[in-house]
């Protein structure tokens, strides 16, 4: 099936919020989906039943899903719909088990076919976050090949389209130094969403979540920054947005992105100086790029979620901005809320190509108008096949997705502002 192009959203029972309240809303109905903004649809999640390798769709969704591309279609004939599989609160131990061998590989394929089928899917989207090593990497590679020769069977035996196969990947085709299959990804799947967001979210590090451009870096070149002696795996020094520098806790998963270059003497301290490289989409893409995936392979991903930390109070807030806590994902509808309610205003960096604000003592990063128009931007003229968004449930009034789906019809004057080269 071909794809000329993508502009998608994610989609699941419990990912709106409440109009009237800003809560999460269970059991949220596909029916308020503008779905004329968008060629595809993920309708998210469903599950993996590790005892049966079958897929499985929840009693509480039966019926939401059962219905949503009946209900989407009503306004978006052309829209096509897929099935996504997995998530972030999925089974990882389940996909292994289940990829590792040809036969429990078998009955998950043919399962998740025959619930596209069954629920009138166009496609199959995979979200195994994420294969953690060479096997379970090679095992996904092999399970791509399985799937794409059974859904070729399955058009053949039905004389129906072929089904649509995705799958959402980490941002970097390395994720934590073990490579993705690249060969099997370009060969057998119609394309990948790159999930180039919740770079930085639920701990107490602080950065742009969702960041295009390293908010240190923006030009890709290496940088240096001094730590003092004793502190390199405690605090760091680091630019969250122009302008506002942030001391932030190093997870030990980062001291792997850092390279000791010299030591120096700066006022009798003692400092060593790293190399840095801070996650961002523009990275990944270069390196998804770079590994061999084609750019009309790629679509690019980004948040309708921001997240938020705690600055606590006093001196220390307003001077280092040290985060206290991490206070969890919110939904952009309510960030539009919470910046009347308090105020708040919210500041657009075009250097990393993301937005801030702070509430209260909360510290915000999140993606809008402006960013996920120059994200779109720069998915076109990098030749990419779209972009996906995650999730369309926590848009305010589609007015993110009518922004980045206009982008795909036409250019105003307010566009050709962001260039990237």
């Amino acid at each position: 099936m071909y794809t000329e192009v993508v502009k998608a959203s994610y989609w699941f029972p419990d990912g709106a919020s409440s109009p009237t309240t800003g809560s999460v809303v269970p059991q949220s109905s596909a029916v308020l989906i503008d779905s004329t903004l968008f060629t595809h649809l993920f309708c998210a999640f469903a599950d993996l039943d590790p005892q049966t390798n079958s897929v499985v769709v929840s009693g509480a969704h039966e019926q939401e899903f059962s219905n949503f591309t009946k209900i989407v279609k009503k306004k978006n004939p052309h829209v096509q719909t897929l099935l996504s599989i997995g998530g972030r609160n999925a089974d990882k131990s389940a996909f292994a088990s289940m990829a590792s061998n040809p036969t429990s590989r078998k009955s998950f394929i043919w399962s998740a076919i025959s619930s596209a089928r069954y629920y009138r899917f166009d496609g199959l989207d995979l979200v195994w976050k994420y294969p953690k090593d060479d096997v379970e990497m090679r095992n996904f590679g092999q399970l791509l090949e399985q799937w794409r020769e059974a859904i070729e069977d399955d058009a053949e035996r039905t004389e129906r389209m072929p089904l649509l196969l995705t799958a959402a990947v980490y941002y970097s085709p390395v994720y934590d130094s073990v490579s993705y299959p690249i060969r099997e990804i370009k060969k057998k799947l119609d394309w990948v969403n790159l999930i180039a967001y919740d770079f930085y979210s639920s701990s107490t590090t602080i950065g742009p979540p969702a960041a295009l451009f390293d908010p240190s870096n923006p030009k890709g070149t290496n940088i240096s920054m001094c730590v003092p002696v004793g502190f390199e795996k405690k605090l760091i020094l680091h630019t969250l947005v122009s302008g506002l520098e942030v001391y932030r806790l190093l997870p030990k998963t980062f001291c792997t992105n850092i390279t000791r270059c010299v030591l120096t003497r700066t006022d009798q301290i003692d400092h060593r100086i790293y190399q840095l490289k801070s996650p961002c989409g523009d990275y990944g893409l270069k390196e998804w790029i770079k590994a061999g995936l084609p750019a009309k392979k790629a679509v690019l991903g980004f948040p309708y979620v921001g997240w938020t930390w705690s600055l606590g109070s006093g001196n220390d807030a307003a001077t280092s901005r040290v985060a206290t806590s991490a206070e969890g994902s919110i939904n952009y509808d309510q960030i539009k809320r919470l910046i009347v309610d308090h105020k708040a205003r919210p500041v657009f960096d075009s250097t990393v190509v993301g937005d801030y604000c702070f509430a209260g003592t909360s510290l915000i990063g999140y993606d809008d108008h402006q960013s996920v128009v120059a994200k779109v931007k720069y998915a076109k003229q990098k030749g990419l096949l779209g972009y996906f968004s995650w999730h369309v449930g926590a848009d305010d009034n589609f007015g993110l997705s009518r922004a980045g789906s206009s982008f795909c019809t036409y250019e105003s004057l307010f566009f050709s502002l962001f260039t990237f080269s």
